[in-house]
């Protein structure tokens, strides 16, 4: 019973840690950081994994709440009051695991954690808001830790760097077209924000594991990255009046830091080839508000997140089949950042994904993800006394997201 309660064990929970990277979560996150591959059994283990995600967020009832006499409203020039907001994307990762010695584990691995890709377009009434916006980000990272005998068990103490890279732009539109032609000017109006930064983090914690049982629980701090140099540009070439530095690409600095992170993560045999599993994630998207850029010594333009923290609570079942196959299910709620503008509802992710083993040292893995995004609303308000949001006002239904994942894991 032992025995077949360890071999069930281990494979059931290859389908689990498939399931344990959300698809879609709040702010700026994708897939996050993942060091489950660390506590694989095999002495040298390469792992590259792929998800599609797909968001279907729809904003309807929009209005340009900002116009004047030489910038006329959008809804009044027959701009739609409805946009497909979001873009679907690749999410990447690929690590390679090595037994330094029967006690010391390292990884090395690439991913992309963060990233945001909106895209309404310059047509709709809350152009002057946001026509495109994307987020990108390239992650390399090196874990490792030393685990020791301690009860019926074992302790791991887990430790890292990790470097990111992040690059993105912003388009608004700035003055309608039709403003611009009417006044013999030229010019489509819309201005470009154009961004890249990199900073370092750190991340530390601690695993017990009792194999025979298939329980694994861990606990995992990951630092801010501070990305106290971000530069780029502010290209108003396309809007000839209206701003101080209207008709010219300027440079222009900020600063900012993604945010700390705290994961606990337990899974454990619950009966013979069945095993359960579950996750809750703390992070501190609140403290990214405002983010201002300045040329000169003066701000020029800003990003207004003003985020809450976020959290994200899993919980599922996983089961081995036979010797080849297991599978597993989840539920994961994802608490929204967003609070009186944006998208970024609560949002309801069901997973399923399951594992083969082609031979012992070859492992294939398939998931999918279907989710809701909850309803809301958009409009103006105020972050450090500032005014944001009150460019465009608008509503959102309950709009649904879906993913795809595969992966394929070597040992050496």
């Amino acid at each position: 019973m032992v025995r077949r309660f360890i071999s069930g064990g281990v494979l059931a929970a290859a389908a689990v840690g498939f399931l344990q990277s959300p698809a879609l979560a709040g702010g700026l996150e994708r897939g996050g950081y993942n060091i489950d591959l660390l506590f694989d059994t095999g002495r040298f283990t390469g792992e590259a994994t792929a998800t599609y995600v797909m968001p279907q967020r729809k904003l309807k009832n929009v209005e340009d709440t900002i116009s004047s006499p030489t910038n006329p409203n959008l809804g009044s020039l027959g701009y739609k009051t409805s946009a497909d907001d979001s873009e679907s994307y690749w999410s990447p990762r690929i690590g390679f695991k090595a037994g330094l010695t029967d006690s010391l584990d390292c990884m090395v691995d690439y991913s992309q954690p963060y990233g945001a890709h909106t895209n309404p377009g310059t047509r709709w009434t809350g152009a002057g808001d946001n026509i495109e916006t994307k987020v990108n980000s390239d992650n390399y990272a090196l874990t490792c830790s030393y685990k020791f005998d301690a009860g019926p068990g074992q302790l791991r103490v887990i430790g890292g760097v990790n470097y990111l890279e992040m690059d993105g732009f912003k388009e608004r539109l700035l003055i309608a077209p039709e403003a611009l032609a009417f006044a013999g000017l030229p010019g489509n109006g819309i201005g470009r924000l154009d961004l890249e930064g990199d900073g370092w983090g750190w991340r530390a914690g601690v695993a017990y594991e009792i194999p025979e049982y298939a329980f694994r629980t861990s606990l995992m701090y990951y630092s801010q990255v501070k990305l106290d140099n971000v530069t780029g540009t502010v290209d108003l070439t396309q809007v000839p009046v209206g701003n101080p530095l209207a008709g010219s690409v300027v440079p222009v600095e900020g600063s900012t830091a993604m945010p700390e992170a705290l994961e606990l993560k337990v899974q454990s045999g619950i009966a013979s080839d069945w095993l359960a599993f579950g996750s809750v994630k703390w992070t501190d998207w609140s403290q990214i508000q405002r983010i201002p850029f300045y040329f000169g010594g003066a701000e020029v333009t800003s990003l207004d997140l003003g985020y809450r923290d976020g959290w994200t609570i899993t919980g599922g079942i996983g089961h081995k089949f036979n010797e080849q196959w297991s599978g597993a299910v989840s539920v994961t709620w994802d608490r929204g950042t967003s609070q009186e503008f944006g998208t970024q509802t609560d949002t309801w992710l069901f997973s399923a994904g399951v594992a083969y083993a082609a031979t012992k040292n070859v492992e294939l893995r398939l998931g999918g993800v279907l989710g809701i995004l909850t309803s809301g609303s958009s409009g103006a308000t105020v972050i450090d006394g500032e005014p944001v949001g009150d460019e465009a006002s608008y509503e959102f239904g309950n709009d649904l997201v879906a993913a795809l994942s595969t992966s394929l894991k070597v040992r050496f």
